[in-house]
This record gives C-alpha cells, structure tokens and sequence, in this order.
C-alpha cells in the first residue's frame, strides 16, 4: 500500500448468496494478518457456514466469519441492521464452541437500525398472506427494518438508542402501534415494548457502542475484511424485483466506508460457487432438478420462509450482469471446485435463448428504475438457456472457463468448507493499482 493505510478486502457474493462467502472469509482471517471483519449490509437473516479445521462449524448471521479464529473482531457499521436477540443466541453458541465472550470482541456503531420482535412478525404476516406470490423473505424482519426506517426516520429505533431508556421505550411503543394498525390486527403486535425494551438495554450492556470516529480510525491502523450478506443478484435495486432484498449487496457501502476514514480503495473479492443457486422463488434460467438430487447441500435447504434451495448450472450471463451491476470485480473466489469431479455434466451457460434471440449480456439499470426490474425478471421466467459448455471434471479447466466468461482473475480457489480447502493462485491483479493510483 502506498497510501493512508493498511490493505482491506471487500468480499461479495455476484450470485443469489450461498456461495461461501463466510468460508473465504475465514480463510483470509486464518492466512493474513487481519484484524476485524466489518459487516456492512443485510442483518440477521445472513447464513454463512464456517466449518473450522477442527470441525466445529457455526452458521454466521450477525458476527463476521472470522470469529472462530482467535483474537479476530466484528464491527457492525451503520449500515447493518441489528437484532439484538438474535445476536445475543448467536454468542451463545459460539461460546458453545469455545469461543471466549464473543461479545466483548464486537463493536456496533450507535447508528446502526434495530431489528425487533415487531419487525419480525410483520415481516411473517406479510409474506403468509402473500400465499404463492411469496418473495422469498427469510421472515427475520430486515426490509420491514428498512422500510419502517425510510417511513419513519425520526422514530427508526437504532443501537444507541437502547443506552437511552426513556427513548427506547418511546420508539419502540410507536412502532408497535403504527405495525398493529397498517397490518389491521385486532390485537397489539409482538410482546409488552417494555419487555423488549429490557432485552435492549441489556444488550447494550455488554457490547461496546461506537459513535462516527471510531471506524474511520480503525481502517487507518489495522487491516480488515469487509463481509458482504446476501448477493448482487439480490440487491435492492438490481436484483431482480421483487425477489430482492431490502439491501444494497454491491461493494458501495463498503467503499463509502473506507473513502470516508480515507483510505486507499480496498481489493474487490467476488465469490462464486462452480455451479449456481438460489434459495427461494425468483428468476433461475439455469436450474436443473438434478443436480438438486446428486448433489447435497449439508448446511442449506428448505426454509420456511425462504422456500427450496435450488441448484443450476453455472450462470454466466446472470453473474456477468453482477458484476457489470457492481462495477466489477478485481478477483474472484471459484468454491466449490470438487463438485466438477462428482457431476461430471456440470456446464456453463453463455447465452440466454428469449423468445428466439440469443442474450450473451444483461445490461444493468440506473439505481430505482424496480419497473425496469420487474420487466426483466418477467422476461427472465420465460428464459432458457442458450449456448453452453461443459469444461468437464478438471477444477483447472473450470477455472481458466469462468475466466474467460467473466473476464475477471481467478484469485482463489475452494474445493471445500474449511480454510485448508482453499489455495491462493495469483497475486492481486494490476488493475487494483490502477483503480488505487487513478
């Protein structure tokens, strides 16, 4: 680094999420020198399998994925939203797992919105009453989180507030009574406000609120790994609406928060499984019922709320769109690499066929346009794919494909859950000193 600071990493998923992220995390924590993973978007509805090389394995939601490595933090940035119940099981079981107070190695920015019980059921009653339009919510809350949040900015409880008694008390009590009433519920939403209010503030107890200086100083002195939720795919305002989420999965955020501590632009690390899924309804032009059947997925299936865990091909045109939504990627993270050995049909789609013509490209929308995004997902559900290929059961000739298809750099490679699972294949691309020096 020849700037202000030390190197960063942004790891972000170009699919529908599931693609390891958590893992690649946890290996860049176990082989550099990293300090805190910050987390910058979606909430507790994140689901990233970690499985450490002893074997304890945790399913992430609101604690970076590197928290079985020791000595390494987590730092929730404004731009996460927060449920503190749900935090408070998740230290639980990683205390379960040996891991030391979790919670006294996490920072949460004072800004940061609150998930709550309310939210929560909301969110559930809404997605039920959708019947078969359901959008795939995980039913944890976060888009009733930020919807309530853009409705209602002065009242949208945030993690501050919970050192403030009398104001949580207040917030909470309003957005109970505006859910109860915009849901027409004949009864009061959720449980007693004061009785949440008493599981907030001991939440604050026993974590470090953190105003507006304390990251930019952070991200000056230590090295860090920014862990994305959720994928590009499903971005608020490229993913394909409405199955989408109530969150910007892109790199922004993360990069608003290291240009706002002044620091050199961190590497762009795109993961991508060799084969591509989605959890829940939605446009997936590739998906085959077979791979479903031959290959199992030991930590994800059906959800409740989110629906079937469906696998496809690798998507080329969908993940090129990803990153063209994005800006791009310096390097990508290939997981999953053992899976060409085990289904040796494994292909690669290039083209889309759509009522006759042949897509290679999916030109992404300027920001806000959701009925330009609903048109496209309309036309996606009527896709088929087109051209493909089938580089066969050498990972190396899958990574050279994906490549050439993406025309991104192949930087690191999976072939399993654990961090003794991946390899470092080259250094970081010229482009990233280019992007640093322009």
């Amino acid at each position: 680094m020849n700037g202000t600071g030390p190197s960063h990493t942004v790891v972000v998923d170009l699919g529908y999420g599931d693609a390891g992220k958590g893992s690649v995390v946890d290996h860049l924590c176990r082989s550099t020198e990293v300090h805190t993973v910050v987390r910058f978007n979606g909430g507790a509805q994140a689901a990233h399998n970690v499985v450490a090389p002893d074997g304890r394995h945790h399913t992430f939601a609101q604690f970076g994925s590197g928290s079985l490595v020791p000595g390494v933090r987590t730092h929730l940035s404004r731009f996460m939203l927060v449920d503190p119940l749900a935090l408070a099981t998740e230290a639980a079981h990683l205390r379960g797992l040996g891991v030391a107070d979790p919670l006294a190695r996490l920072t949460v920015d004072r800004r940061a919105l609150l998930t709550t019980p309310y939210h929560a059921a909301a969110n559930r009653i809404r997605e039920t009453a959708r019947g078969r339009a359901r959008h795939g919510s995980c039913g944890v809350g976060v888009g009733e989180t930020a919807a309530y949040a853009l409705a209602h900015p002065e009242d949208a409880p945030t993690a501050g507030d919970c050192t403030s008694p009398s104001r949580l008390l207040t917030v909470l009590a309003r957005l109970r009574e505006r859910l109860t009433a915009d849901l027409g519920l004949s009864e009061p939403l959720g449980p007693p406000p004061a009785d949440c209010a008493a599981a907030f503030r001991a939440f604050a107890d026993h974590t470090t609120l953190t105003d507006d200086s304390y990251l930019p100083r952070l991200l000056r002195s230590v090295r860090t790994v920014f862990e994305g939720a959720q994928g590009v795919l499903l971005d608020e305002w490229h993913g394909f609406h409405p199955y989408t989420t109530w969150s910007t999965t892109t790199f922004a955020n993360a990069e608003t928060l290291i240009a706002e501590a002044g620091a050199d632009p961190a590497q762009r690390l795109g993961v991508l499984r060799s084969y591509t899924t989605r959890h829940g309804p939605g446009p997936m032009v590739t998906e085959d019922p077979a791979l479903a059947a031959a290959l199992p997925e030991p930590h994800n299936g059906h959800g409740r709320w989110q629906g079937a865990f469906r696998l496809g091909h690798f998507d080329a045109v969908a993940h090129r769109y990803a990153l063209a939504a994005c800006g791009g990627a310096d390097a990508l993270a290939l997981t999953h690499l053992d899976t060409p050995a085990r289904f040796r049909y494994l292909s690669l789609c290039e083209t889309y066929d759509l009522d006759g013509d042949q897509l290679t490209e999916l030109p992404p929308a300027v920001p806000g346009d959701l009925d330009r995004q609903l048109r496209l997902t309309v036309a996606l559900l009527r896709a088929r794919p087109g051209r493909t290929r089938t580089p066969g059961p050498d990972p190396r000739a899958w990574t050279e494909a994906v490549e050439e298809s993406l025309g991104t750099p192949v930087r690191l490679t999976s072939y399993g859950p654990r961090s003794t699972d991946k390899h470092l294949l080259t250094p970081a691309p010229a482009v990233l000193a280019q992007r640093r020096s322009a």
